[in-house]
């Protein structure tokens, strides 16, 4: 099944320095991302979607920045072509307004249907921040 990138951008009204918590510890994670989270070790997550265990490793991440978890059970323990999610936290040099980008690499292949997914997790994450 062949992959697709989708990549959205989220306008958010709070700090680099508050929103990284939610997007790189399992505690964060699992307040709006997915149903528990656990980590496993310095850079192991158990994500639980629908009862359904999914192993990420944080493969990169820079403090208020960034952070990407590979998914390598998705492509038999390579990392060549997993699936990933990557945040990024970006600041509009004209607004000076906070976005946070999603970049998720996927073989779910519909589209509106991970729309429709990121734009209520993202939500759920305004929600708990405030913003």
């Amino acid at each position: 099944m062949s992959k697709i990138k989708f990549i959205r951008e989220y306008p958010l009204n709070a700090s680099a320095k508050m929103l990284y918590p939610y997007l790189s510890t399992a505690s964060g994670l699992q307040q709006w991302l997915c149903d528990a989270a656990l980590q496993l070790g310095e850079r192991r997550y158990n994500l639980v979607w629908d009862n359904q265990d999914h192993i990420a490793e944080m493969t990169s991440h820079r403090t208020n920045k960034s952070v990407r978890f590979t998914f390598p059970g998705t492509n038999k323990g390579t990392l060549h072509d997993c699936s990933y999610i990557d945040f990024s936290i970006e600041t509009s040099e004209l607004t000076q307004e906070q976005f946070l980008r999603i970049v998720d690499y996927t073989d779910v292949g519909d589209v509106e249907q991970l729309a429709e997914l990121w734009d209520n997790q993202v939500l759920t994450l305004r929600e708990l921040i405030g913003g």
